[in-house]
């Protein structure tokens, strides 16, 4: 029995359909949603008006694909030392070593993975008045542990783009709650341990922050990941908790040197 046009279209239409339906699961049974918590302690103190230097104490806690709590592992301890060189108002250049102790992190694989990783980091900003723009590119050097025990080199590029606008006044001050939008495009070379695709991931985050001081603020955001992987990608959603002292242990010292001498004087 042969068909008419009309029926062979239709037919057509229902097998697309049905296509378009089947990858669309197959994508989705292989993505798996991990809720994380990243937080980030950072001390930063100032040499001279051209130059500074930081220190990043940081953990991350992730959900299973057995358990939803937030903190049911920790999966991330890590410290960075960075050195920032201030060309100009709009030019920031900065590079940081940093050591990272990964287990059982999800897009890894489940085993220890300790890391070492050297970057170079640029950032132009846009100054506008009542807000700030800026873009950040960052090339890394990651060297890791893979599962077989041998060390891997991984080359990554990050291409970030940053929105910061105050709430309660056009400056950035003591007593300011600003809020915080950024993108973050990631690229890398293929290795054993992070997997063989180009893209590694995107990474969105919102959020707010408040300064409680001109040396010390605080940032509450919501990340959202998305990492393509071999075995299946990932998705993951981050609350970020950042803490920022700046000039913290030079300001406790003046504190107390203002304290013993009015001591003195009494």
């Amino acid at each position: 029995m042969s068909l008419n046009p009309t029926q062979n279209i239709s037919i057509k239409k229902t097998g697309l359909i049905l296509v378009i339906i089947f990858i669309t699961s197959i994508n989705y049974g292989q993505t798996t949603t991990y809720n994380q918590f990243w937080n980030e302690i950072q001390f930063t103190r100032t040499i001279n008006e051209k130059w500074s230097t930081e220190l990043n104490l940081g953990a991350v806690y992730s959900s299973t694909e057995s358990s939803s709590n937030i903190f049911q592992q920790n999966i991330q301890r890590s410290a960075r030392v960075w050195g920032h060189y201030y060309f100009s108002p709009r030019w920031k250049f900065s590079t940081f070593l940093a050591y990272n102790y990964n287990k059982d992190v999800p897009e890894i694989g489940q085993f220890k993975s300790p890391e070492t990783r050297f970057a170079l980091q640029v950032i132009y900003y846009f100054h506008k008045t009542g807000y700030t723009l800026s873009t950040r590119m960052r090339m890394e050097l990651r060297h890791m542990r893979n599962e077989e025990g041998d060390y891997d080199n991984v080359l990554r590029y990050r291409q970030q783009i940053k929105y910061i606008l105050p709430i309660n006044s056009k400056v950035l001050r003591e007593g300011v709650v600003y809020a915080i939008a950024s993108d973050e495009l990631f690229f890398k070379s293929g290795t054993k341990v992070t997997g063989l695709s180009f893209f590694d991931r995107n990474r969105l985050n919102i959020g707010a922050g408040y300064l409680f001081s001109d040396d010390i603020q605080a940032e509450v955001t919501y990340a959202n990941e998305y990492l393509p992987r071999d075995n299946g990608n990932q998705i993951v959603n981050a609350a970020s908790l950042t803490l920022t002292f700046n000039n913290l242990f030079r300001n406790l010292s003046k504190k107390l040197h203002h304290k013993n001498e009015s001591s003195t004087e009494d």
